[in-house]
């Protein structure tokens, strides 16, 4: 027996609870959960634009709202 199974033996074998009050969710709706975060919406375009603008040197440059 592994540690893992040594560990965890009490409650390996026992069956998956199923809710008696709530239906399984559909897998449609599950898959929904892992989908890409709403806040990243634009963000290729935004690096495909830097992209495009990139003029080769490899010098960075912040802007300083401060300094303005």
């Amino acid at each position: 027996m592994t540690g893992a199974e040594e560990k965890y033996s009490d409650i390996i074998n026992m069956p998956h609870h199923r809710s008696k009050k709530h239906k399984p969710m559909p897998l449609s709706d599950r898959a929904a959960q892992f989908a890409p975060f709403a806040a990243l919406t634009g963000f290729d375009e935004k690096i495909d634009s830097a992209a495009e603008n990139h003029d080769g040197s490899t010098e960075i440059y912040f802007e300083d709202p401060e300094n303005d």
